[in-house]
């Protein structure tokens, strides 16, 4: 080995598991960096048993999988140099030191990537698991337009010169490591996976994730872009409504024309600033995208006012039913265009300034 492997392991209330563990890792070369976060004194052979294979950090009181992750990466920060690679594991032995070699090769190779550790999950997995993760792989898909297989996996391998960056994004408890999958989409740093053998043990008995707390601390991120979806929506329907009413002396025709305008280029506005400021937290220069989603404002407007007259007009639909048939077509579409080619983020955001 050419240089450092780092196994960086954070521990809450952690098993013998931890033991074996850190041995094994050890004895394959591995330099080992514990955490203990705020364990209760319940554990404190365990722990002393550990810091024969390696360092023990420790946090006087629980803080949390984040804040435990980021103490490790401000000891590795100041004790390791700056093209060492660390592997992250989970303190309950359900990741094999095999597989951590095998992707913190992977991570030497690609030292501007991060490297996950990538569970199948297809046979004897829990569903509480199986379904959290479906659910993210979902959410993470249609909120950055990126795939990634395993969104939960503690597996993760990156070389010691992504610190700062990982030290800056928020989160203290397990919402980190999904905060770190985001922030990693926004800025260009590229996600590998590499499939692992996926290991649970006692039906994932030892996890300290809290189902309500924890899930809500995962999801509040990724569920910003639909937030914000749902608020122009809401603009977009409720204007239309109004302005609906307000013409309806006009005709079937007009009426629609000029409500549906009206409340397009409203909700576009408000759909515009939320995405840009909140959603993608973009860097691209204001007056080029502004141009850019002016233009694709208007073309979305040309072929959803066309899509509601024909759907009113020629199919006799409610106007207020077409409305939303017509608002779910187009959705995806404009996503898809502001976040490849308007609203950039990272490294081609800073190159359009």
């Amino acid at each position: 080995m050419n240089h450092f492997w780092i196994a960086m392991i954070p521990a809450y209330q952690p098993t013998e598991q931890l033991i074996s563990l850190v041995q094994e890792a050890k004895s394959q070369g591995f330099q080992v960096v514990v955490i203990n976060d705020g364990s209760n004194a319940d554990t404190n052979d365990i722990f002393a048993s550990t810091a024969r294979f390696g360092t023990v950090l420790r946090h006087t009181e629980n803080m949390g999988k984040g804040q435990a992750i980021k103490t490790g990466l401000s000891f590795i920060q100041s004790q390791y140099p700056a093209d060492c690679t660390v592997v992250t594991l989970d303190a309950d032995g359900q990741h094999r030191i095999a597989d951590a070699k095998r992707i913190c090769k992977v991570a030497q190779n690609h030292p501007d990537a991060l490297v996950l550790g990538s569970r199948r999950l297809k046979e004897n997995v829990p569903l509480r698991s199986r379904f959290g993760n479906t659910i993210t792989r979902f959410v993470y898909r249609i909120s950055t337009g990126q795939r990634v297989w395993d969104t939960q996996t503690g597996l993760r391998a990156f070389s010691a010169r992504l610190i700062p960056q990982l030290l800056s994004i928020p989160g203290e408890r397990y919402e980190y490591e999904m905060n770190v999958l985001l922030t990693c989409s926004r800025i260009g740093i590229p996600i590998l996976e590499e499939e692992i053998e996926t290991i649970y043990i006692d039906g994932n008995a030892s996890s300290h994730f809290d189902t309500v707390k924890d899930s809500w601390r995962v999801y509040k991120e990724i569920l910003k872009f639909s937030a914000a979806s749902l608020i122009s929506f809401l603009v977009d329907y409720g204007l239309y409504s109004i302005l609906t009413l307000c013409t309806s002396g006009l005709g079937n025709a007009p009426s629609i024309l000029v409500s549906n305008v009206g409340a397009k280029i409203v909700s576009a506005s408000v759909n515009y600033t939320i995405n840009r400021k909140l959603v993608f937290q973009s860097k691209a220069h204001v007056v080029r995208s502004a141009v850019q989603y002016a233009a694709l404002a208007a073309v979305i407007l040309i072929g959803n006012t066309i899509v509601l007259s024909v759907l009113t007009d020629y199919l006799g639909v409610n106007r207020y039913a077409a409305k939303l048939i017509t608002e779910l077509l187009f959705f995806l579409m404009s996503w898809l265009v502001q976040r490849k080619v308007i609203i950039r983020t990272g490294k081609n955001a800073e190159k359009s300034k």
